[in-house]
Formats: C-alpha cells, sequence, structure tokens
C-alpha cells in the first residue's frame, strides 16, 4: 500500500489493488450557516467543487472517497444543501465512482445517493483498509488495520524564532490505545490499529491539533497513544513527533 498527499486539495491517495482518492470534509453548504450567525460570504459550493474536480484529473483514482460530512447543516437540510447537492453529487459521479462514508452532518444525504454508494456509519474496509467519519467506535472488524477517518479538521501553526507563523492542515498519525476506556470487552482482531486523521478538504473549517490532543471530542480522538503521534503537513511534509510541537509550545 501507497500514500500519496495532494496538497492542494487536501487529498489522500491510498493506492494498493486500487488507487483510491480520498477527502474528508467537504461541509458543503456552510455559508448558510455562517449567515445564520451573522457572517455573510457568497456560496463558495462552485469554487470548492472545481477544486475537488481538479484534484481528481491530477489524482486519476479508480473510485473517489468521500469521509463524511459532505453537508454542513445539522439536524436537517438547508434550501442550499438542497438546491446545491444533488448538482454537485452528479457532476462527481460522471466523473469517477463514488463510496460515501456519512458523517454526523450528513443527515439526509441518503436522498441525494445512488444505489451502492453510501457504507456503513461505523465504517467498512476496502482494499485492506479502514475508512469511517471518526465520529463514532468503528465496527469490530476494522481493528488491526490502518483506518483513514476525517472529522477533526486538524490544522497546526507552527512559529519560528522571531514569531512568524505557518498556518496549514494537517495529517495527525497515531496509534490506537487498545487499553482506553472504550475499548474493552471489544471483540476485535488482534495486532496494531493505526489511525490517519485527514485534514478538512473545506477551506473554512479547521481545528487546532494541540486542541484535539488535549480535548478530545471523540472516540477515536481519546484512545491514540501520544507518544506514538506524528504530524504530517497537507503536502506530505514531515513535521516530527507530536512531542515536539508540545516542547515548542511550552516554550
Amino acid at each position: 500500500m501507497n500514500l500519496e498527499f495532494i496538497g492542494d486539495g487536501p487529498a489522500l491517495v491510498v493506492e494498493g489493488d486500487e488507487r483510491l482518492l480520498v477527502v474528508a470534509d467537504l461541509h458543503f453548504g456552510i455559508e448558510a450557516d455562517l449567515a445564520a450567525h451573522g457572517l455573510h460570504f457568497r456560496s463558495r459550493s462552485p469554487d470548492r467543487l472545481e477544486r475537488l474536480l481538479k484534484t481528481i484529473e491530477e489524482a486519476d483514482p479508480d473510485r473517489l472517497v468521500l469521509l463524511g460530512d459532505i453537508k454542513h447543516s445539522i439536524p436537517s437540510l438547508t434550501r442550499q444543501e438542497y438546491q446545491e447537492m444533488p448538482g454537485i453529487l452528479e457532476a462527481l459521479r460522471s466523473r469517477i465512482p463514488l463510496v460515501i462514508f456519512p458523517g454526523n452532518h450528513d443527515i439526509g444525504i441518503e436522498r441525494f445517493a445512488k444505489p451502492g454508494e453510501l457504507q456503513p456509519r461505523d465504517g467498512a474496509i476496502l482494499d485492506g483498509v479502514g475508512y469511517l467519519h471518526g465520529h463514532m467506535y468503528p465496527a469490530p472488524h476494522l481493528y488491526g488495520h490502518l483506518l483513514v477517518i476525517g472529522h477533526h479538521h486538524p490544522f497546526i501553526s507552527l512559529k519560528d524564532d522571531v514569531g512568524c507563523a505557518l498556518l496549514s492542515p494537517a495529517y495527525i498519525r497515531a496509534v490506537v490505545d487498545n487499553g482506553a476506556p472504550g475499548l474493552a470487552g471489544i471483540d476485535r482482531p488482534s495486532g496494531s490499529t493505526r489511525l490517519m486523521f485527514m485534514p478538512a478538504f473545506n477551506e473554512l473549517a479547521g481545528y487546532d491539533i494541540l486542541k484535539i490532543v488535549k480535548d478530545p471530542f471523540s472516540p477515536l480522538s481519546r484512545c491514540m497513544r501520544p507518544e506514538e503521534t506524528e504530524i504530517i503537513l497537507a503536502d506530505g511534509t514531515f513535521i516530527g513527533p507530536l512531542s515536539a510541537i508540545l516542547s515548542d509550545e511550552d516554550d
């Protein structure tokens, strides 16, 4: 299995017997929610879709894996989503077969999906790798595999000696602590379970990695081993172990 990082997505290519392009947290329709909170933007959905179509063209995959939170509004559909989602998904499936792992924001997404596209919310194995959105515990048979997840929107801020900062979407690569609370009693395959937290494709979504680690808000973020956690930028640049940025913060 090979991993390719597409920084302009951000997106991940996972290649084994087939070539899968994985994107997470598109959050189409986020502008309507921001407007309800007093922040008014024109819809960026056409630009976001165009960027995704260019990413598909660049990656030349066999299938596109949408790793949840394709739409934004909860607990229902907004007018913006109802108008935009059919055309967005049709534009994608006209280029490439879709695999959809619903996220916690994807209430109502089934009305726009075609038969065979929707996968279980607690994940599935594709070509030897586990996929799920990441807001719930994985199905037991996914343990022991690499699990690629979204939901967390990891984002990193790095400062140099003069205070200049690099702000970038990033990946968190971690290992599951099998002894963590919540995992006891699960009948799962033996062996190490690795995690790859994907950054959000939506350019308005980002959540500081240090907050994810220090105040985890999902089952899997609460189960990762900090001492076996590494940070990778969206373009694949290896930053190093989590301890390096924790030390920088303490300084």
